[in-house]
């Protein structure tokens, strides 16, 4: 489908590609396009809905500049994926030990390894990074207790929210194996301590923004590269995490199920994230916040719901989009309102079949709180092919 809807209101378009978005999302969208150095217009994917920052399912083009509050908290938050030799028919019936064999292996929610899990030369590596990033920014050691631990102990650890482990069939009945997680705690002070910088960064030079959480770093200016080396070490902590996390599945899965191997690679790809790229005849710094990159020929993972499909994709390269999709279904309404409408047993029938926790801890993951995977998809069907069809099977929240 092609972009359903433009908004002229800014220094550059914004270019829609559905027409369910609420007003908030639209002004949120409004105010990014009037920063100045935003480069040939705003995209927006069809899971799009309002963010805390910036719009969630944007994909902002920047020329000398980075909004660290568009990229966010959750940096490098994204998905990981494999498919296993494995169909259907080598599953028992009931997958409960599968389900807790996995919430065994992998900490959710606040939980973290009692020790490090990862190996020690990523480790090593991870930890150079971060402590020169620390030496230059002391203040972010002193917004966690123990940073070094904490971060060591959460590699390989899922966190909570809308962060998931999946069992899944797809449309040949073949077992396919899904996450979704980010930099967990460290990427979080790390994100909040340069937005935080950012914001003062206006106030001291008197930039008058259309909203503040949209305030920004310079290139040039005092904090920008900090930043740039701090969200591209996130970025890999994330990669790791999920990396590390899949291990952790596989030999938990090998204890519990029949010998198997992994028949295709695993597709490791972020969402929410800051990368150099070239569009529309610009280097540029591109963030995705809620977008995956979908280059011609690349493999992306797009999630729905913990009761709906979920798919794996092929990029068609559109440049409208700047080479993006969706990277989900997207909220239909926040986690307070899901809470106030729906119910456990609401719960329990929209995952009917789906082995999964069905309690009021989980409520504002309710399937229905999301957008329809199905019309998401048919909406960027310019943007990507769809190669695999996916349905869980097992589903383990924070």
């Amino acid at each position: 489908m092609p972009i359903k809807l433009t908004l002229n209101k800014g220094a550059v378009p914004v270019h829609i590609y559905t027409d369910e978005v609420e007003g908030s999302a639209l002004q949120q969208l409004q105010n990014i396009a009037q920063l100045p150095f935003v480069h040939h217009h705003v995209a927006a994917m069809p899971d799009v809905h309002t963010g805390i920052g910036a719009t969630v399912g944007s994909v902002i083009p920047t020329k000398g500049a980075i909004i660290p509050a568009a990229v966010g908290v959750d940096i490098g938050c994204g998905m990981n994926a494999v498919r296993l030799s494995l169909t259907a028919n080598d599953l028992p019936d009931s997958m409960k030990a599968v389900r807790s064999a996995i919430e065994a292996a992998i900490p959710v929610g606040f939980d973290a390894h009692k020790k490090p899990s990862a190996k020690k030369s990523t480790l090593t590596v991870l930890d150079r990074g971060i402590d020169q990033i620390i030496g230059k920014h002391p203040a972010i050691a002193k917004m966690m207790k123990r940073p070094h631990e904490t971060w060591s102990c959460q590699l390989g650890s899922l966190g909570g929210g809308n962060h998931f482990i999946e069992v899944c069939l797809d449309e040949h009945q073949e077992v396919w194996l899904m996450l979704h997680s980010g930099s967990r705690g460290i990427g979080n002070v790390i994100g909040r301590y340069f937005i935080e910088l950012a914001k003062k960064d206006m106030e001291r030079h008197e930039i008058h923004l259309p909203h503040r959480d949209l305030a920004y770093l310079q290139e040039g200016a005092q904090h920008f590269d900090d930043y740039v080396e701090a969200v591209h070490w996130a970025q890999d902590y994330a990669m790791e995490n999920r990396r590390e996390m899949m291990r952790l599945l596989l030999d938990a899965l090998h204890k519990q199920l029949p010998h198997f191997e992994i028949t295709k690679e695993a597709i490791n790809c972020h969402h929410n994230y800051v990368a150099k790229e070239t569009h529309f005849g610009a280097n540029v710094y591109l963030t995705r916040k809620g977008a995956i990159s979908a280059q011609a020929g690349e493999l992306g993972i797009i999630p729905g719901s913990m009761g709906a499909k979920s798919y794996i994709v092929r990029g068609l390269g559109n440049p409208d989009s700047f080479c993006s999709c969706s990277h989900g279904a997207g909220r239909r309404m926040s986690r307070s309102e899901a809470k106030r409408r729906f119910s456990y047993r609401d719960l329990e029938a929209q995952t009917q079949g789906v082995e999964c926790r069905k309690d009021n801890g989980v409520l504002d993951e309710i399937p229905g709180a999301y957008k329809d995977i199905d019309v998401v998809m048919a909406n960027q069907s310019d943007l990507v092919e769809v190669v695999h069809t996916l349905k869980q099977i097992v589903c383990v929240k924070g």
